[in-house]
């Protein structure tokens, strides 16, 4: 059975919501930009220039999720985030949250960044009741599955750049086997620490033109951003049964790994022409039939080389020889 995608929201640099990141999307407009003033203390000695950045991370409706204000003081803003844009793609869906109670709905977040964590790291005399509750990614599934009393599986996924793909994949797979009935899949990230900037300016990965020119010769390395998706998914019998509005389908998924490449965090071409044809496969469809291509694109010279062979061993003409 395909899965629908039956509601879904997000919250992006220059975009609050899904109409108007359209609108940035059909403009062709570019929401990179500098690190905003109110981070630059956060962000100190993480050689960051250029990024794009939401606006009022600070800002929480505490009350609203019933979370004390002592504990949404320690409580990490991507959970907040998470909380903010998963009700939102309930409403898109047109399902009632609070009639999800004790249901099978599963939640599957991606979550990468351990910012706010790096941030509260102090002397362990300085913990609080609630600091694994609030820094912990577990709880970005967690919370929400404790906010909607859902009974279905709830769990962070961390694969790195793909996250919040994997836990597509896996609430896919989920709902294939009948572990959930509804599933609420999603990720998101926020820069507020410096760490993380700071590895990648030393391994070379970021731009310092503040532009991510993939499969360019003027390629010279990614932007970091922020931001968080979310969708709702079904089976699309089940959708149909129920009268949902179904957006889009997923016909078939895959995840691997590049195994032993050129470096742990050296892609592979061979490994990633071997999971497009396992998609395809799944989906039953050929492979020169698809019309788009999302590309991780780092915009990397060892990067876009390798995903661009992977490409064309499979879509492009040598995958129709």
């Amino acid at each position: 059975d395909a899965i629908a995608v039956v509601g879904m929201a997000c919250r992006f640099p220059g975009a609050e919501d899904l109409a108007r990141f359209a609108e940035l999307l059909w403009a062709g407009r570019s929401a990179i930009g500098a690190v905003p003033a109110e981070r630059a203390a956060l962000l100190h000695g993480a050689a960051l220039r250029h990024g794009g950045f939401l606006t009022g991370v600070d800002l929480f409706d505490a009350e609203f999720f019933r979370i004390t204000r002592r504990e949404a003081d320690g409580v990490d803003p991507q959970q907040r985030l998470f909380l903010e844009v998963a009700w939102e793609a309930l409403e898109h869906a047109g399902i009632a949250a609070t009639a999800l109670a004790g249901t099978r709905t599963g939640v599957f977040a991606g979550v990468h960044a351990r910012d706010y964590a790096e941030l509260h790291g102090g002397p362990p005399d300085s913990v609080g009741p609630h600091w694994s509750t609030g820094v912990d990614a577990s709880y970005v599934a967690g919370r929400l599955s404790y906010f909607l009393g859902l009974h279905g599986p709830s769990m962070a996924v961390d694969t790195a750049c793909s996250s919040s793909l994997a836990a597509l994949h896996l609430a896919c797979q989920s709902l294939r086997a009948g572990e959930s009935t509804l599933a609420i899949a999603g990720g998101g990230k926020l820069l507020l620490a410096p760490r993380l900037s700071v590895f990648l300016g030393k391994a070379g990965a970021l731009s310092p033109s503040g532009a991510c020119r993939a499969f360019d010769a003027r390629a010279d390395g990614m932007v970091q951003g922020e931001g968080c998706g979310v969708v709702v998914l079904a089976r699309l019998s089940d959708a149909r049964r129920r009268g949902d509005r179904v957006l889009a389908t997923i016909r078939a998924s895959a995840i691997n790994h590049d195994g032993a490449s050129g470096g742990l965090t050296v892609p592979s071409p061979r490994a990633q022409a071997d999971l497009y044809r396992l998609a395809v496969e799944r989906a039953g469809i050929e492979a020169h039939a698809l019309d788009y291509l999302e590309a991780h694109g780092t915009g990397t010279r060892l990067g876009d080389p390798v995903e661009l062979e992977g490409i064309a061993r499979v879509y492009g003409a040598a995958g129709r020889e």
